[in-house]
């Protein structure tokens, strides 16, 4: 699986520069203290992972690791490790990178900012991946994103119209006392959602046919 990994991370190497521009802005934008981007490379890890898959159709990765032993698993399971390491790499290197400037600018370091900024990052991009991936897995990735842009549109319009006969306001309000035990539900949701996204684009991976 290790193997299938590094394939992964072979592959995006043509994006090292995009991500080098990213981190620039990141930097001149943290130094100006316009606005909070600490979410922007983690996202960017997902997006350019997706390009992998486009690279494993062109190429025609499928047929072959299916020749695999357990290769359809490893494959699936490689690709979620691969974008979580990336996640991670980058979301440490920008924490560095903002510990450092605010120090630079401030002369202090706000680290509740700075650790809910983290979370934000983690819980927003294991998002993006949880959907996507068994989408991909599904459908292809062109196909995929059709789909999952019409899902948001639904789902949009179903939330505005249920918004006209349910006080969602009072709801919020009502769930206020978790808001003491954030830090410790939103790792629990991220794993929860990671697992089933697994097993669900495992699932599918394993019942295609190539």
């Amino acid at each position: 699986m290790l193997g299938l990994i590094k394939k992964d991370f072979l592959m995006l190497k043509g994006n090292f520069k995009t991500w080098l521009i990213l981190l620039f802005v990141y930097i001149v934008m943290a130094f100006q203290e316009t606005t909070n981007l600490s979410f922007l490379l983690p996202f960017m890890c997902v997006v350019t992972m997706l390009s992998t898959f486009s690279y494993d159709s062109y190429n025609k990765w499928d047929a072959y690791v299916c020749s695999l032993p357990d290769g359809r698993k490893n494959s699936v399971r490689a690709k979620y490790i691969a974008t979580l390491l990336l996640i991670f790499v980058t979301l440490l290197i920008t924490t560095i990178l903002t510990v450092i400037i605010d120090y630079y600018r401030t002369n202090a370091v706000n680290l509740e900012s700075i650790v809910e900024s983290i979370f934000g990052a983690i819980f927003a991009t294991t998002l993006l991946q949880s959907i996507m991936y068994p989408a991909i897995y599904k459908y292809g990735v062109e196909k995929a994103r059709i789909a999952i842009f019409i899902a948001v549109f639904g789902f949009a319009l179903i939330g505005g119209v249920l918004s006209k006969y349910i006080d969602f306001e009072s709801i919020i309000q009502g769930l206020a006392f978790l808001e003491n035990y954030i830090m410790m539900i939103i790792p629990v949701i991220i794993v929860v959602m990671l697992y089933i996204s697994y097993k669900i684009a495992e699932t599918v991976y394993k019942r295609k046919e190539y």
